[in-house]
């Protein structure tokens, strides 16, 4: 036994290494990076301790882009909520048996696209003239609702498949039961199928909340002038890394809060 936890071990030690020196060690370098200044002439890093950078992120410009970051990503992952669940439902309870596997492929081939030919259509659907606007006459452009509708598209897939399998691991009998009690359709989801569901749910939110947190290239394809936290940094980064690096830091804590709240409801415990 003592020699199986041992070979155990070795096998495990250099994915940990990489783990804290690649991983671990990355994020290190930018949360000190973060207490630095800028030469204003030369626009070099000078390795001396200050808070200012964190101090201007608290200016109402920073709080803005912040605040807007947030209810971004948290549009997107109501939305690829509110879309993955019914869907996923129908694919395990509706949808004939021989039907499942074409509709998981069917949720899986988007990934195996570009992420840039995929932004890059949207842009091309979202332009005046295009699909949108040829189809309903209408189109929202370039900005916030196109940041939303595009990011929505490349994460959904990263919310249906967790549900999809919350569902198959939720019990038939347990739905049998309910509507032996009498439960109607609603009140079975809502106090038998969502409960069950919230750790898959839970997990499709952490994917779908942090990639957009982080995402800025879809941003500056179909955003217009949108300023997000991810194109705060690329701008940045050139002219003050510091200052950058303080902008990652602040994506950084805010998922960890994130987790730490999800953590709190208990609905990671079972995943």
């Amino acid at each position: 036994m003592q020699q199986s936890r041992r070979a155990l071990a070795a096998l495990l030690a250099p994915p940990m290494l990489w783990l804290l020196v690649a991983y671990l060690g990355a994020l290190a370098a930018i949360f000190a990076t973060a207490f630095f200044t800028t030469d204003d002439f030369t626009n070099k890093v000078v390795q001396d301790f200050s808070t200012e950078n964190f101090s201007q992120l608290f200016t109402p410009t920073y709080l803005r882009i912040i605040g807007r970051t947030l209810l971004i990503a948290t549009t997107v992952t109501v939305l690829c909520t509110l879309i993955a669940v019914p869907f996923a439902y129908f694919m395990t309870y509706l949808a004939p048996r021989r039907m499942r596997g074409l509709l998981v492929a069917a949720v899986l081939v988007p990934l195996w696209a570009s992420y840039l030919v995929k932004a890059y259509a949207w842009r091309a659907m979202l332009q005046p003239g295009g699909v949108l606007d040829s189809t309903f006459g209408a189109t929202p452009g370039y900005g916030f609702t196109a940041v939303v509708l595009t990011l929505t598209y490349l994460w959904l897939p990263y919310m249906i498949l967790p549900v999809y399998a919350g569902f198959e691991r939720l019990p038939r009998s347990h739905l049998e039961a309910a509507a032996d009690l009498g439960s109607s359709g609603m009140t079975a989801f809502r106090r038998v199928i969502l409960p069950s569901l919230k750790p898959a749910i839970a997990a499709g939110t952490i994917f779908t909340f942090s990639l957009s947190l982080g995402d800025y290239i879809a941003v500056q394809i179909v955003g217009g002038k949108l300023q997000v936290l991810g194109t705060a940094v690329r701008q940045n980064i050139a002219l003050d890394l510091p200052f950058a690096a303080a902008i990652g830091t602040a994506s950084v804590a805010i998922m960890v809060l994130y987790l730490v709240a999800i953590r709190r409801t208990g609905a990671l415990e079972n995943l």
